[in-house]
């Protein structure tokens, strides 16, 4: 394999059309300006200090760009695995050098379970978390994270991992309000909602291509005027926290110290920052892969995040993920191929060497402001309609997952929320509905007849299973069978197993049980449209061995041969 068999599909493309990197050098040049502030502001909610969310924005972007699964998305520190990182960490005392220690150990077990995942290849678990519960946590997450910046916002230290902790934060606090930081966070905070969610007026005046980009620029303008301010108004004076000089150097490859205690007392958190950064990356990674037409592996998206948190944790920073504000910000920009990601990396690195000193004096309160106007996006409303108007059962694990979030953390909100969703899951298939059919007309099909203008026949009773059958819904389906054909009338029932694509022992027991009830009722029970992989489970079985009637391979079949007067069973 010669040096190209080294290289990612996409570096050998710009070799071959060099012309299409021409896009590709200033958006990643802009996002390297515009991703700055967010990645100092995110930093912070994570309670770490704010150059980790610098070195969390360089080496891992570099990394995904070059293995990972998509070409646009842009993956760095973002507000979920922060308020996550923070909620993980909450029992131990914020910005000391053992939390900054377990925050990139953290990094490492984040990125070695996705790393593992990607592996074995279990990029399909992510099917098992519904939409509702996703968009519900995400959404709690939104709404922490805005509690979690009020205490920038009006100076005063507040506990925010959950809504209970926050009121009882506020009853207990004996602190007042600080004025100054309070009028600059909430002034701040202000403007830049407006600007955010008021794009259209405000920024009307400009051509429409550039309108975002107004809204994004007067982030940084506002930013830039605070440090002016701080520095020649005396904010320091005033007793509003600032920020301090940042490191300037590169970051060092450390390896933290860790015991086995640390590791375990971490998994769980571990585990759950896994989940929910591969779940938010791949879907919007897999959605711009469908948009622009490209092949998407997710055991790939897993790999990719993996090594990107690993090298994250290396380089003295903390767990990171793909988001759909960073990805969005990237595509606005107009990036086109990964290399747009690793020119703002480099961007990054060099801001922070050379411009870095610069950034001394940014309050706080204009960090938290930059968050909340940003996260107020996740609250995902729109999801939580659609479902209430087509699958209430998934709009009900939104709200499992969205107030157990807010009231009791994170992580207790992400494991209710399965645990729903799984209830529901097992609810709908226990629920097994079980149709009444007939003949349409003179076809060969076979509907409900509730449903449709159907023929039904004497002494002849259809039933279709529309479920899998296993031990969840066995006992269920079984009472349903016994009342469906109480009839004196009936001398032959047919179940047709279309839909049936699994059958587990306690469903053959079942089957049993209600073929001995038929014999005992002179009836005789027969199978039809059988699928191959359960046949081949049921045919060594008493289901088989045992059953009164016959096997047949159409319900037309059945009904051809069951109706005929000389039928002799």
């Amino acid at each position: 394999m010669g040096i190209q068999g080294l290289l990612p599909r996409w570096v050998l493309q710009l070799i071959q059309h060099p012309r299409t990197a021409l896009s590709d050098i200033p958006a990643g040049l802009m996002m390297a300006v515009l991703v700055i502030p967010q990645s100092l502001g995110y930093a912070t909610l994570a309670g770490l200090p704010p150059i980790m969310g610098l070195y969390a924005a360089i080496t891992p972007v570099i990394v995904y760009a070059w293995i990972g699964a998509s070409s646009v998305s842009s993956i760095g520190p973002v507000a979920i695995t922060a308020i996550m990182t923070a909620s993980a960490l909450s029992g131990y005392a914020t910005g000391s050098l053992q939390y900054i220690s377990l925050a990139i150990v953290l990094a490492f077990m984040v990125g070695g379970i996705l790393l593992i995942a990607g592996l074995i290849r279990l990029g399909w678990i992510m099917q098992f978390v519904s939409r509702g519960v996703a968009s519900g946590f995400i959404s709690g997450a939104a709404v922490l994270i805005i509690f979690s910046q009020l205490k920038h916002i009006i100076g005063i230290p507040l506990n925010t991992d959950s809504l209970i902790n926050l009121f009882l934060s506020i009853y207990t606090s004996t602190q007042p309000i600080h004025l100054p930081t309070a009028l600059l966070g909430i002034g701040a905070t202000l403007l830049f909602i407006i600007s955010r969610y008021g794009e259209s007026i405000i920024w009307g005046w400009l051509p429409a291509q550039w309108r975002s980009f107004g809204n994004r620029f007067f982030v940084i303008l506002i930013v830039a005027t605070s440090i002016w301010l701080s520095h020649h108004i005396g904010f320091e004076q005033m007793q509003i926290r600032l920020l301090q000089p940042l490191p300037t150097g590169l970051p060092k490859i450390t390896l933290p110290n860790f015991s086995a205690t640390t590791l375990l007392d971490l998994l769980p958190s571990a585990l759950l920052i896994a989940l929910i950064a591969f779940i938010s990356s791949s879907t919007i990674s897999a959605q711009q892969a469908r948009i622009r037409g490209e092949s998407y592996d997710a055991n790939k998206e897993l790999g990719g995040l993996g090594l990107a948190n690993i090298t994250s944790g290396l380089f003295g920073g903390f767990a990171v993920s793909g988001g759909i504000s960073r990805t969005s910000l990237n595509l606005s920009v107009g990036a086109k191929t990964p290399l747009a990601s690793i020119i703002c990396a480099l961007g990054v690195l060099l801001i922070l060497l050379v411009f870095g000193q610069y950034l001394t004096g940014l309050p706080y309160a204009i960090l938290a402001a930059v968050i909340i106007s940003s996260v107020i996006s996740m609250i995902d409303t729109k999801t939580l309609i659609n479902a209430w108007q087509l699958d209430k059962s998934d709009a009900i694990c939104f709200g499992i997952t969205f107030f157990t979030s807010i009231l009791f953390g994170l992580n207790s909100g992400l494991v209710v929320g399965l645990l729903a969703s799984f209830a529901m899951m097992i609810y709908r298939t226990h629920q097994v509905h079980i149709a009444i059919v007939g003949r349409v007309g003179d076809s060969e099909h076979f509907r409900n007849i509730e449903r449709h203008t159907a023929t039904t026949f004497d002494g002849l009773l259809l039933l279709r299973i529309d479920e899998s059958l296993y031990f969840g819904n066995a006992q269920s389906v079984h009472a349903n069978l016994m009342r469906l054909s109480d009839d004196t009338n009936i001398h032959d029932i047919v179940l047709i197993m279309t839909a049936v694509n699994h059958i587990d022992l306690s469903a053959q027991e079942m089957l049993c049980a209600f073929n001995q009830s038929c014999i005992k009722r002179g009836q005789h029970l027969h199978l039809a449209e059988v699928k191959g992989p359960v046949m081949d489970v049921l045919k060594t079985s008493p289901v088989i061995e045992n059953l009164s009637g016959c096997i047949f391979l159409s319900a037309n079949q059945a009904v051809q041969s069951l109706t005929k007067p000389s039928t002799d069973l």
